[in-house]
């Protein structure tokens, strides 16, 4: 995987996050989680780009 595409990626993970962070009105427990979630779903990107990690197949 390019890095270009590698920083692409994880721009769009963070505006997506932004997005719902700001437009979507929801529990601050609710909304602890969501970030989370990708937090953890990017730190796996991250790590099979590298690969440090199994390739991850969607």
């Amino acid at each position: 995987m390019a890095y270009i595409q590698l920083v692409i990626n994880l721009i769009a993970f963070g505006a997506i996050l932004w997005a719902v962070n700001v437009y979507i009105p929801m529990n601050a427990t609710v909304k602890k989680v969501v970030n989370a979630i990708v937090i953890v779903i990017a730190i796996l990107f991250v790590l099979s780009a590298f690969g440090f990690f199994g390739p991850i197949a969607w």
